[in-house]
């Protein structure tokens, strides 16, 4: 098993060796999550000579400890919470909506910038690989899922470099297929299986995506 990855992509390139079943197929698009999950899935579709696109998707942080996902909103009106988190912290529905309507408007800005004057995702019919750069609760990717899935994929699947064991096992009842490489045993932090983690920016995303603003 690979001990760290050096950055996204080369982590992308990990996993497209375990998607190559979907290569070179008319009907598959690859979607990337912003931000991170855009370099990872930029070598999965060139990997699967698959066409990239991104879906973007804001997690919900628990106030004073964002980095503690009480839910996750996704293109589309889209709201997925964490009951778990929300009921064992007592989190009121204002402290929900407060971050809803922050989290909406960077989502809105986002959209805007990086599907540039590109028309609406079609995925009706279509193989949808969602790709992000990893799961720790899954909280993001759940709301990718409930998202996508409004747009009547033929089948969706997705496809990260690493990922909890139990979050993967949690995501493939709301899937077709989960493709984790790799599973640690214990997953403190996503970061940690990245020897270069740097946050992807703004233009790293819109270079990969060819968009010119």
């Amino acid at each position: 098993m690979i001990e760290r990855f050096r950055d996204r992509r080369h982590a992308g390139r990990v996993l497209a060796g375990e998607l190559q079943e979907y290569g070179d197929r008319s009907n598959v698009i690859v979607l990337g999550l912003p931000r991170g999950g855009i370099p990872v899935a930029y070598e999965v579709a060139a990997a699967l000579h698959a066409p990239l696109d991104v879906f973007v998707v804001r997690k919900l942080g628990v106030p004073r400890r964002s980095e503690l996902a009480m839910g996750a909103i996704a293109s589309g009106g889209v709201r997925v919470l964490n009951e778990d988190v929300v009921a064992s912290l007592g989190i009121d529905t204002d402290v929900i909506d407060r971050a809803t309507e922050t989290e909406t408007r960077e989502l809105d800005r986002r959209e805007s910038l990086y599907r540039g004057a590109r028309p609406p995702l079609e995925l009706s019919g279509k193989v949808v690989i969602l790709v992000d750069d990893g799961l720790a609760t899954g909280s993001t990717m759940r709301a990718a899922i409930e998202a996508a899935r409004l747009l009547q994929p033929a089948q969706l699947v997705v496809a990260v470099p690493v990922a909890a064991p139990s979050t993967c096992r949690s995501l493939r009842s709301l899937t077709d297929r989960v493709v984790c490489a790799v599973t640690p045993k214990n997953l403190y932090a996503v970061g940690q299986w990245y020897e270069d983690f740097t946050q992807t920016s703004d233009d790293d995303i819109t270079d990969l995506l060819g968009i010119n603003n």
